[in-house]
């Protein structure tokens, strides 16, 4: 017995000092260089600018009686009325009813970049804004409005450093194309359709640049310096249906189990047997690359993942938020529908859910999970729409490189890594002729000013508004 205690306790030593040592040597690379260039932003034009387009009330909805087709007519021609030079030496196509494709010629045509972004807005209760969400006010150095952020900021950004260096003279060593769709919101043709031109005119891009990740503080525990975020995939999205279809009848004398009873004992089970917790490829390199600047504890975790995965996945489970969505397929039920009498038991009952899905998994797949996981051969599980998780680009490309580069040089003494989406984006269209799509919103962005986003008050700092100007200077300067 003294024998198997002392071999239990050297065994344990040795796995202890394995550990130790691999924290020991999960040090972070020196941070990337910054350029030390200095350039001018006109900030006053570039600021007036997003205003007006502010001013422009594009809204993108499923309810038609929503839209007005007149301010999107009004943004086009508001566009070409502030970046002339941007017009004058562009390639210019609309696509559809409401996208925008520039081309400006480079030197090159092997080798092009496409800048994306869109222009329409979701709707707003503005009974609950501070300020008029669409007067683009200009106060105490934010402006206010909605599309600040997402995203008439980042278009304004792009348009901004082209009408700047086109003025300069500048020739692009390969093409460069801006891609602006008017229904990214409501999941249009917009992008797509864009797409479908290169694809037929066998045009592969370099790299693509949409909407995503940000410079953003306190995102990853342990971690004191800013993190520019950079997607390099999107999680997909299933929406799907619960039904329970019976005899319904009077409540004074029910069975059991009602419908409603039933379905919700289905979300339960559901909510109580998530899916299996997985490190997918670009939360893998997430946390390699945050975690390496995080402190020693944290660094025992992440070095150590072998070891401590079911750790993790217990703190995931009982926490849920962000961490767990980017380890797992995650369920969220978002309604419910019974009887319109509250003394009737319905004859049809639903529950529906969104569910987003990690790379390398499926909507078929998931649709599996959620049917056996209910067990109940009287309710019925269906898939009401969805899209499957994007494809993974690579960090391991000069387009990724040129990306890095830019936000070293205009955010200094920032972590620069690869994250995974939770949300849906345009860029995903692209995935089918290229695997350098990248997603990163060219912004510092608090916690709050985030929340803004599709939310009320959404703003943006007048010192942002230039940032994402530099960027892109920056950034155009090296395709």
């Amino acid at each position: 017995m003294l024998y198997v205690l002392i071999g239990l306790g050297a065994l344990l030593l040795i796995l202890i000092s394995v550990i130790l040592i691999r924290a020991l040597m999960f040090n972070a690379p020196p941070l990337p260089v910054s350029d030390g260039e200095e350039l001018y932003v006109n900030g006053e034009k570039a600021v007036s600018d997003l205003a007006e387009m502010i001013r422009c009330k594009t809204i993108s909805s499923h309810t038609k009686s929503e839209e007005d087709d007149a301010e999107f007519d009004k943004f086009k021609a508001t566009l070409k009325r502030l970046f002339p030079k941007v017009y004058e030496s562009c390639e210019y196509n609309e696509v559809g009813a409401r996208a925008i494709l520039l081309r400006y010629k480079g030197k090159s045509a092997d080798a092009p970049t496409v800048l994306m972004s869109h222009y329409d807005v979701v709707s707003v209760e503005e009974a609950n804004w501070d300020k008029p969400p669409f007067d683009g006010v200009l106060e105490n150095g934010v402006l206010w409005g909605r599309g600040a952020l997402d995203t008439k900021g980042t278009l304004n950004g792009v348009m901004q450093a082209m009408e700047a260096l086109i003025s300069e003279g500048f020739v692009p060593e390969n093409d460069i194309y801006m891609a602006f769709a008017g229904d990214e919101e409501i999941n249009g043709t917009g992008a797509p359709s864009i797409v479908d031109i290169f694809e037929e005119k066998g045009i592969k891009p370099a790299f693509v640049l949409d909407e995503g990740g940000a410079v953003v503080e306190n995102v990853f525990p342990g971690v004191k310096l800013p993190c520019a975020l950079i997607g390099i995939a999107e999680k997909g999205i299933l929406n799907a249906e619960l039904s329970f279809s019976g005899n319904g009848g009077h409540a004074s004398s029910p069975k059991p189990h009602t419908p409603v009873g039933r379905l919700s004992r289905a979300c339960v089970r559901i909510e109580e047997n998530p899916q299996k917790f997985r490190v997918s490829e670009p939360t893998a390199l997430m946390l390699d690359t945050l975690a390496r600047h995080s402190t020693f504890v944290y660094k025992i975790i992440f070095a150590n993942l072998w070891c401590f995965a079911p750790v993790l996945d217990l703190i995931c489970k009982k926490s849920g938020g962000e961490l767990n969505a980017l380890l797992r397929t995650t369920c969220a039920f978002t309604q419910m529908e019974g009887s319109k009498g509250i003394n009737v038991i319905p004859p049809n009952a639903r529950m529906a859910a969104n569910l987003r899905i990690l790379p390398g998994e499926t909507m078929d797949g998931t649709l599996e999970y959620l049917k056996k996981t209910v067990n109940d051969k009287d309710i019925t599980v269906s898939k009401i729409s969805g899209t499957e998780p994007s494809v993974i680009s690579t960090v391991n490309a000069h387009g990724w490189d040129k990306v890095a580069s830019a936000v070293s040089s205009t955010w200094k003494n920032t972590i620069i890594s690869p994250y995974l989406m939770f949300a849906a984006s345009d860029s995903r269209h692209w995935g089918r002729i290229c695997d350098k799509v990248y997603r990163f919103s060219a912004m510092a962005l608090t916690a709050e000013e985030r929340g803004t986003i599709h939310g009320n008050n959404e703003r943006i700092p007048v010192e942002t508004v230039k940032k994402t100007v530099e960027f892109y200077i920056r950034l155009i300067k090296q395709c």
